[in-house]
């Protein structure tokens, strides 16, 4: 075998490498964008059930404006948000208005017992289950991304080609987040 030979087959192995390594960059961020895609799904049947929520209280506990004006607000600020970290903020501070909303319900036995309000909170507990699973589908696949982006070498390619490093979707825990049971 000649020089030219080997130097052809060297430069062929090292576009092959460039090719996977850009195609697995590629398939992660993608993956990722995906992920994120449900996320935003599950929070916008978040959003969407709040008005109903906040109507349904709002026929029992008319003079608690105060509360439902905050829900209303951080909800507007949670659909606005646009990056994952924007997102995370504005959906924590939604969480503890809702909170604070269920607690305020409380003190209204009519509500509380009211078929329409338990199953919107029902609806919300699911819908708040499956972010839970949507954020760590989504993490997961961005700390591959990140993984792949940082480690040797297919951060040359990362370099290379432009892939930035995304944002993990923080949020609280399941446990702090789930809605508070009515007792009767």
């Amino acid at each position: 075998m000649n020089y030219l030979t080997l130097l052809f087959v060297i430069l062929g192995l090292i576009i092959l490498w460039f090719i996977f390594i850009f195609n697995k960059l590629i398939r992660l961020k993608n993956r990722a964008k995906e992920a994120w895609s449900d996320i935003e799904v599950q929070l916008k049947r978040r959003h969407n059930l709040i008005p109903n929520l906040v109507e349904t209280v709002k026929g029992y506990a008319a003079h608690e404006s105060e509360v439902l004006e905050k829900v209303t607000q951080a909800r507007t600020r949670a659909m606005d948000a646009k990056t994952p970290k924007e997102k995370g903020e504005a959906e924590n501070m939604l969480t503890h208005t809702l909170k604070t909303l269920f607690a305020v319900a409380e003190n209204y036995p009519d509500l509380k017992a009211s078929q329409n309000f338990l199953e919107l909170q029902r609806e919300l507990r699911d819908t708040e289950d499956k972010i839970q699973a949507a954020r760590r589908f989504y993490n997961a696949n961005v700390r591959d991304l990140n993984i792949a982006i940082e480690s040797f070498p297919s951060n040359i390619v990362a370099k290379l080609f432009g892939f930035k490093k995304m944002d993990l979707f923080e949020i609280e825990e399941a446990e702090e987040r789930k809605v508070p049971k009515i007792k009767f």
